[in-house]
């Protein structure tokens, strides 16, 4: 049999991503997500619904999450879903489901990043990250290059034609 793990969400980012670096000095990002749903109950009553879901990116990826994105920002992502299980402080089995991202598309014209946020607090072996920088718009277009023999290969995400000044 089969198995298919596949996950896309659309919704604001609830906190500026936090960036730290695994051991193997590999970038890690964490945000949360956060997708509103409105509907009409029986009684013909306006009702609305948020789904509130961490998400986690590595590599290429969380260096530009990190950068480009801030709390409030409009982003889609796709990837697999997880369920994170583990012990809390007073014994009981806690666990939430968490994405795993592999691809993502910025939503709204995202004019720069806000303010605020600080990177990680070291938890977990990932060391702090360094203060995060305000991004400055590119003085000409980006230019490709070929991947480097140890670097994967970016899956496609079906939008080349640009709009973003983003270097990718």
């Amino acid at each position: 049999m089969a198995n298919y793990n596949k996950i896309i969400m659309i919704g604001n980012l609830t906190r500026d991503p936090q960036l730290s670096y695994l051991p193997s000095n590999t970038p890690a990002v964490e945000f949360g997500l956060a997708s509103n749903r409105k509907w009409k109950d029986q009684s013909g009553q306006q009702r609305e619904d948020t789904c509130f879901i961490d998400c986690r990116a590595y590599g290429r990826s969380a260096e530009i999450l990190n950068q480009y994105t801030a709390k409030g920002r409009q982003i889609l992502v796709e990837g697999r879903l997880q369920l994170d299980t583990w012990e809390g402080k007073d014994g009981t089995r806690r666990s939430k489901h968490r994405i795993f991202v592999e691809n993502f598309q910025f939503l709204d014209s995202g004019s720069g990043r806000g303010q605020g946020g600080q990177g990680a607090q070291g938890q977990g072996g990932y060391q702090q990250a360094p203060p995060r920088q305000a991004p400055q718009a590119p003085q000409s277009p980006p230019q490709q290059r070929a991947p480097m023999m140890d670097e994967p290969p970016q899956p496609y995400n079906g939008n080349d034609a640009g709009g973003d000044d983003i270097p990718f």
